[in-house]
């Protein structure tokens, strides 16, 4: 049985050492989950001295005996407490109720610690096994079956507002304790309470506080904040710029006044940052705005689109060709003077991809260059979001596409064969 104790613990320590390890928000949630496993931890601890304690009574000083097994189960108590505040935290979060039930819960945490450190304690002495009891057993015990209640009663109440994927989470974890409350309380001699904490911490280590759902969580808050700041300039220069081109289309300047009512097309759809997701059209609309402002300062240049209609409502992360495109001409037809093409394509792959190609006539890469992009784009996630230099915009491209579409979505490059490179943007067809 002590051998149990001790995986567990290693267990549930190493999750700890990841979890710990992981860059995370410094939110209510992730603290209480924090403070939760440290608990975890300790009890775990507890659990495998007093099991050692409890079958050597005859050689282990009473007084040592009845110490560790009040704080084994004071700790007890704490955790089944812990994933109440946990699961009510989150219950407002998802609903936006305030808590009701944390001063209660708090006394009654106060008196149920009393009973367990105050009252009698006693022990029974088996064949199968020896084990503790008394009066102090029936105070710890009853706070922990009240805390699971008062989670089931959280869930069952909330259960309509709460995303599908933390209800399941939250109701297997107490599915599993309160079977193993209901075990442990037919065979005392099991001791596997710290069985059913450890697997109750790690369902809602595995679904909940994973750590790269929270480093995803949170590359999402740093990307929002990028955007937002980005929007004043933008949205000022692009009204002033409508001035300019109402004034010279007053004054009869009409090549002007069209230059000038694309790039404030460019502009006003560049700082749309309220929807994540848009059509491939309205993406479209974008690039060819910004494409015939390059076309014109840049006679040499060439833009050819093929695009298969079929595919114009396909949803896609908003603003992510133009950086792509932007790239291909300072990286590849810059240093041919901007003379050549610059091709989009979007084709369907299957039945639920879709793939868009940006190919281009340019210099191709440098030596070691595609290897150095290679690595930054499949090693994403540990990079933090540029603001500067020479990869911001493809860095960005690939975390957005990852954290909308998911992990198997994303950015590539290919050289083709006659000069220039391709880039491949792989994006759900759904």
């Amino acid at each position: 049985m002590l051998r149990m104790e001790i995986a567990l613990f290693l267990v549930l320590g190493f999750v700890a050492y990841i979890y710990f390890s992981a860059e995370k928000e410094n939110a209510p949630l992730h603290r209480t989950f924090s403070w939760l496993l440290v608990t975890v931890l300790v009890h775990l601890m507890l659990d495998g001295i007093t099991v050692y304690t409890v079958h050597h009574l005859d050689i282990v000083p009473g007084f040592l005996n009845d110490a560790v097994h009040r704080l084994f189960l004071g700790t007890m108590v704490l955790v089944i407490y812990l994933f109440y505040q946990y699961i009510a935290i989150l219950v407002e979060t998802e609903t936006g109720k305030s808590r009701c039930l944390d001063w209660p819960a708090r006394v009654f945490l106060v008196l149920a610690e009393m009973g367990n450190f105050l009252l009698p304690i006693s022990y029974t002495v088996t064949s199968a096994g020896n084990y503790s009891s008394g009066p102090y057993m029936l105070v710890p015990y009853g706070a922990v079956v009240f805390y699971l209640l008062l989670c089931a009663g959280l869930m069952a109440v909330n259960r309509k507002q709460i995303d599908k994927k933390k209800k399941t989470a939250i109701g297997i974890a107490l599915v599993i304790e309160f079977t193993v409350c209901v075990l442990q309380g037919l065979h005392h001699t099991w001791l596997i309470s710290g069985m059913g904490i450890t697997l109750m911490t790690l369902s809602f280590y595995l679904t909940l506080e994973n750590p790269e759902a929270l480093r995803a969580e949170l590359t999402e808050q740093k990307m929002s904040m990028l955007y937002l700041k980005s929007q004043v300039n933008p949205h000022f220069l692009y009204n002033t710029l409508d001035t300019i081109r109402i004034q010279a289309q007053l004054n009869g300047d009409t090549k002007v006044a069209d230059l000038l009512m694309r790039l404030v097309d460019f502009f006003r759809l560049s700082v749309k940052v309220d929807r994540p997701m848009v059509s491939l059209d309205d993406e479209m609309e974008l690039l060819e705005a910004y494409m015939e402002l390059m076309c014109y300062r840049y006679p040499e240049l060439r833009c050819e689109y093929d695009m298969d209609p079929d595919l114009g409502g396909a949803q896609v992360p908003n603003f992510i060709l133009q950086p792509i495109v932007e790239n291909s001409l300072l990286h590849g037809l810059k240093n041919k003077g901007y003379r050549g093409e610059v091709k989009i394509s979007a084709r369907q792959i299957g039945k639920d991809r879709l793939e868009i190609l940006v190919r281009d006539t340019g210099s191709g890469f440098t030596e070691g260059r595609k290897n150095a992009i290679d690595e930054m784009l499949h090693s994403y996630a540990q990079q933090a979001p540029k603001l500067t230099g020479n990869s911001i915009g493809i860095l960005n491209v690939q975390k957005r596409i990852k954290l909308l579409c998911g992990r198997e979505y994303g950015l590539s490059y290919t050289e083709n064969d006659e000069g220039g490179v391709t880039a491949h943007i792989l994006l759900p067809l759904k």
